[in-house]
């Protein structure tokens, strides 16, 4: 077997199947799931409806260029949300089968495993390196590892909006670092890049030479519509540079309310994404020409996006100043995570979602699952992930239950 495979860390939902092993919840209370980001809005029916009207693509491989059609729509779509020159669906845009395998295959395609040498003789000190924030989503340091690479973390700090400060990381890592994942609208923070950020990113990668994977695919959740978060092509535009070294991947799982298409793209550099499309082409990870035909019609419609956004703006704001009774959180930049802090109540993370899960049937996911000790500390600690997927009604029960929970410990 692939030694690789040794390296892999628990996934945090099975390290929390683990912490609620033999735990009982209370039988009293249907149970809510703050747990997992998997969006539970309805699927607009006009994309239920494309997917059945698509039906007879199942006769056909699909291509893993995509469809012409599908290309046009998401580079009209990507061109026109963040204010770019016209996208070139030929060589710029590359539909992916969900924005995570698309995640995890670009490090395969961009790391250069012989650095340093070969296998045989390789040091361990010029192991190429990829560089994640931490917390972090987990895709990331997976595809570091079984790209034979090292990952590196970069603690975010709650005192900055919870950005990461790349200004830390030594000079040598930088000059091994072959890969950077950032992750804007972030998860679990939801916090988002902002210009001066992605300058200072940019000058390091001009520098070092390293790609910058920016997965945005919580680009459409956001509570004004009037200000939608910034984007790494977007950020490059605004700078006067192009998209060389710079990807961006995002997806209709959120967006649209789609998990289950698994449809997304990946849009930037045209040197990368021709290389991209090699690998894919042997990796076998085409779109079905079902959910081809069933994206562009979601690409192409902005109402259902809004609708589903007005939803979230419903949730956020009843919930919020709820749990802010109890505990340390604030309303994000985006996406739709809150962050809590839960060290006022005396419980760490994990003793706080096996207790409010015994207690109340609420389900959290402690932060110190999505996080790891790096420079001494694990930035997730004390924090709790409560994904606010499900309908407003279920939301705000599960936000009151919380309540109940935090208050009944302080008496």
């Amino acid at each position: 077997m692939n030694p690789l495979l040794d390296s892999l860390q628990t996934y945090p939902f099975e390290k929390l199947r683990e912490l609620f092993r033999g735990v009982t919840p209370n039988a009293d209370l249907r149970h809510i799931s703050f747990g997992i980001g998997e969006p539970k809005h309805p699927t607009p029916p006009f994309i239920r409806q494309a997917v059945i009207d698509a039906l007879g693509g199942l006769a056909s491989y699909p291509a893993t260029l995509g469809s012409e059609p599908l290309r046009e729509a998401i580079a009209r779509w990507a061109t026109q949300r963040y204010h770019l020159p016209p996208l070139d669906p030929k060589t710029q845009v590359l539909p992916v089968a969900g924005s995570r395998e698309a995640l995890f295959a670009l490090a395969q395609t961009v790391l250069d495993p012989t650095l340093g040498g070969t296998n045989a003789t390789r040091d361990p000190a010029q192991r190429a390196i990829v560089i994640c924030p931490n917390p972090f989503y987990q895709i990331y340091e997976g595809a570091a590892l079984l790209g034979d690479a090292e990952p590196y973390f970069v603690n975010s700090d709650p005192a900055r909006n919870f950005a990461c400060d790349y200004s830390v990381v030594p000079d040598d890592v930088w000059a091994r670092t072959q890969l950077v994942y950032v992750c804007s609208p972030g998860n679990p923070t939801g916090a988002v890049m902002t210009l001066d950020d992605w300058r200072e990113l940019f000058a390091l990668s001009d520098r070092h030479g390293f790609v910058i994977a920016s997965d945005e695919c919580y680009s459409e959740i956001y509570f004004d519509e009037a200000t939608p978060p910034l984007g790494g092509l977007q950020a490059a535009h605004q700078l006067g540079r192009g998209y060389e070294r710079l990807v961006m991947l995002s997806s209709l799982s959120k967006r649209s309310n789609v998990p289950g298409m698994r449809s997304g793209f990946v849009a930037g550099d045209a040197a990368i994404l021709k290389q991209f499309l090699l690998y894919r082409t042997y990796h076998g990870a085409a779109l079905s020409t079902v959910y081809q035909t069933a994206s562009i019609a979601a690409w192409n419609d902005e109402a259902h996006v809004r609708e589903n956004r007005a939803k979230y703006v419903q949730k956020f704001s009843a919930v919020t100043p709820m749990l802010a009774d109890v505990l340390d959180v604030r309303l994000p930049d985006a996406a739709f995570y809150l962050w809590a802090n839960v060290a006022r109540t005396g419980l760490t993370d994990t003793a706080f979602a096996q207790r409010l899960y015994a207690d109340y049937n609420v389900t959290v996911l402690p932060g110190s699952y999505l996080a790891r000790t790096a420079h001494g500390t694990n930035p997730g600690r004390d924090f709790v992930r409560i994904a606010l997927v499900a309908e407003p009604a279920e939301c705000i029960e599960g936000a009151r239950r919380i309540v109940e929970f935090c208050r009944a410990l302080g008496r």
